[in-house]
């Protein structure tokens, strides 16, 4: 049985003009065989041999063979560049004559051409290859990394209520949960975070910001070149709103306070009743 989107191995059974012929059996039915183009044709081959081939199709929607070797197969994750946008969806650049199109109802974010998208490749309704940003299921959960290691991955999705997932080494299953996510992280960044826990499914928890001691540290030197930019004083205190908190300094009130602290700690800040002011 023929797998559109994969390698398998076939064996040759007819020569003609514009190529050769292909099958998983010898006397295989003219309905069994799949073209493979003359020029992708191996020196010296011939009837009988057996080769390793990927399988999609062409422009004309038939199924057809090729020697090259497309740079994701169906089911495995990669990044593709967009080599054209239109109306039906983004063309991607896959490794072979014929671009692969990823839809707009499988788009998870903004790109323009020359960009380059984390897709999976998958047969739609009409047994035809397309390409998905949509590619949690393809994600693994057996790596071999651990509380408090250190990783890079691709964020593919943005959910409102869970947080951002993301492909560590655009491979294993990961989320940055909401109330972990700090600045602008959108679908397509490249976040480098540090895995704050693996769940018993071996999917992992990451949070992009360090452990609370040496974040602390860090966030109040943030403080402090906020401070200086307004003129030397935050216009508000620790007991400002969260919300106000966050938009100004991209801080939660906890790690607000507690960076207001070390300042005031240190010696280098003031509390007053409405703001808080450099030394």
């Amino acid at each position: 049985m023929f797998e559109l989107g994969k390698k398998q191995t076939l064996t040759v059974v007819k020569e003609v003009d514009f190529g050769i012929y292909l099958a998983e059996e010898p006397e295989a039915s003219v309905d069994e065989r799949v073209l493979l183009p003359k020029k992708q044709v191996p020196s010296g081959c011939r009837i009988g041999d057996a080769l390793e081939v990927f399988l999609y199709k062409d422009s004309k929607d038939r199924l057809i063979a090729t020697t090259n070797t497309p740079k994701i197969t169906v089911g495995e994750v990669g990044r593709l560049k967009v080599s054209q946008i239109t109306k039906i969806g983004a063309f991607l650049d896959w490794g072979l004559e014929k671009d692969i199109l990823l839809p707009y109802k499988e788009q998870m974010g903004k790109f323009n051409e020359g960009d380059e998208v984390l897709v999976t490749i998958y047969v739609d309704k009409s047994s035809r290859l397309a390409a998905t940003m949509n590619v949690y299921h393809c994600l693994s959960t057996d790596s071999d990394y651990k509380k408090d290691d250190t990783v890079t991955g691709t964020v593919y999705q943005i959910h409102e209520e869970a947080g951002a997932y993301v492909a560590v080494d655009d491979r294993y299953s990961a989320l940055i949960p909401k109330r972990e996510l700090f600045g602008k992280i959108k679908v397509g960044d490249v976040v480098r975070a540090r895995v704050a826990g693996v769940k018993a499914d071996g999917k992992l928890d990451l949070c992009v910001r360090e452990k609370a001691y040496i974040q602390m540290v860090k966030d109040a030197r943030k403080l402090v070149e906020i401070m200086n930019d307004l003129g030397g004083a935050l216009p508000f205190t620790d007991k400002a709103a969260p919300e106000l908190i966050r938009q100004e300094t991209d801080m939660s009130k906890n790690e607000f306070k507690r960076a207001v602290g070390n300042l005031l700690k240190n010696g280098k800040i003031v509390i007053e009743e409405d703001r808080i002011r450099l030394v």
